[in-house]
């Protein structure tokens, strides 16, 4: 085991000599597997820039264009059913880093699998593999087509309280994600839903006792990660006391540090314990933290809370920033600027052409004035790279998708747990 271990990691370093771009966007990695000692997704201090002998994750940022790195830190929505003239200017113009599939999307397998693969060709054109991601919760949340068998919501996991049902069901989801080419689920919800009356969390939530979100979070977690698969846990640092739904305005939460660590921050802790890689920050104020930042830009609650307070070394990600908690109180070029000022690595843009366009734009802009240091985008252009290169991320197509064998796994849980259908 040792030496397979030592031959993977001198092939790593070799590759970065050889052409480490080809590896990452080869559509099939041979003989690269996920490791864990590459980067550990810690950036680098600032001296140790160049180490390209050690370090292939650095070697590739160093020939990266500003467009290029600027890309990395944008993930975008697509509109409708295809592959169309936008997304594809998103990708060949503006290299972004992924894209989110959202319900209106999703057609049928057949044209799902169509899209992905579509966006998957489109990009071979870049350096870097794209991060293709979903919202696959099970319940409500869905975005699997029709012909899958739906997966029960997290509250009904909560109430039967079991930690092998909780992965069983986090490695159906991964399946799910895998065949049909996706790498990264925005799932599980880690808020404790301590408000009856939250009209967004509700039933996608574990429960309101923070032991149980974070006992059963963090299995359905592990079972995403055992089948390749990012988990984005969320949302930092707590959704589940609100009474204003972000999607249409912003909500104000009125907890202090003390109560944050005793109950919403109490999953994430977990979840940094356990190696979670990808956490997604909320649109909320807190403002006994931070009065005048939402979290999802708030240098207190990303740099001091998250990174620096809970140790977190990982990707974040913003929540989706043409919510109405952003658009109908800011200016959606300015937050994006401000959120990576503040420590997140990747700005989320579900929806509007002309508004993932003004966000790259003032990104880059942002980095040619020096209002974002050209250290603080290669830190975050750092842990991108590295955590596609951890789960080998590549733009292999699909050739087809069976959701009978899916089906298949879901009936055989179903029968190994009854209390499912009550």
């Amino acid at each position: 085991m040792r030496k397979r271990y030592l031959v993977l990691i001198t092939a790593v370093v070799a590759a970065s000599i050889i052409g480490y771009a080809g590896i990452l966007n080869s559509r099939i990695i041979n003989g690269l597997k996920p490791s864990d000692q590459i980067g550990q997704n810690m950036p680098p201090d600032n001296n140790s820039y160049g180490n390209i002998a050690t370090d292939p994750v650095q070697a590739q940022i160093k020939t990266m264009s500003l467009e290029e790195k600027v890309g990395q830190l944008v993930m975008v929505g697509i509109n409708g059913y295809e592959n169309d003239a936008n997304s594809i200017q998103l990708i060949k113009n503006h290299h972004v880093g992924g894209f989110v599939l959202l319900k209106q999307n999703v057609k049928d397998t057949k044209q799902m699998l169509a899209l992905i693969n579509s966006l998957k060709d489109t990009n071979t054109v870049n350096k870097m593999p794209l991060f293709l991601a979903i919202d696959e919760e099970g319940g409500r949340i869905s975005r699997m087509p029709g012909e899958f068998m739906k997966i029960p919501a997290s509250q009904r996991i909560g109430e039967l309280n079991n930690s092998e049902l909780s992965y069983q069901l986090g490695g159906i989801l991964g399946d799910e994600l895998k065949s049909f080419g996706l790498n990264m689920n925005f799932a599980p919800v880690l808020d404790v839903n301590s408000n009856p009356k939250n009209p967004v969390i509700g039933d996608r939530a574990f429960g309101n006792e923070p032991s149980l979100v974070k006992k059963l979070g963090i299995q359905t977690m592990k079972g995403l990660q055992s089948r390749q698969i990012i988990s984005v846990v969320k949302h930092f640092p707590g959704h589940g006391d609100t009474s204003v739904d972000s999607h249409v305005g912003l909500p104000t939460v009125n907890h202090d540090i003390d109560r944050l660590n005793s109950l919403d921050l109490v999953p994430f802790e977990a979840a940094i314990e356990n190696n979670v890689e990808a956490i997604m920050m909320a649109h909320i104020l807190l403002p006994k933290i931070d009065p005048e930042n939402p979290a999802s830009f708030s240098r207190k609650i990303i740099s001091d809370l998250l990174r620096k307070d809970l140790n977190f070394n990982g990707v974040v990600i913003t929540d989706d920033i043409t919510m109405g908690a952003v658009v109908n109180n800011y200016d959606i070029g300015e937050v994006a600027v401000e959120s990576i000022n503040a420590g997140s690595d990747i700005v989320l843009v579900c929806h509007d052409y002309l508004k993932e366009e003004a966000v790259i734009k003032a990104i880059q802009k942002a980095a040619e004035n020096g209002n974002i240091s050209m250290d603080r985008l290669d830190q975050s252009v750092y842990r991108i790279l590295t955590l596609k290169l951890k789960y080998a991320v590549a733009d292999r197509v699909v050739r087809s998708v069976d959701p009978q064998i899916i089906n298949n796994k879901i009936k055989a849980l179903f029968r190994d747990f009854p209390s499912l259908n009550g």
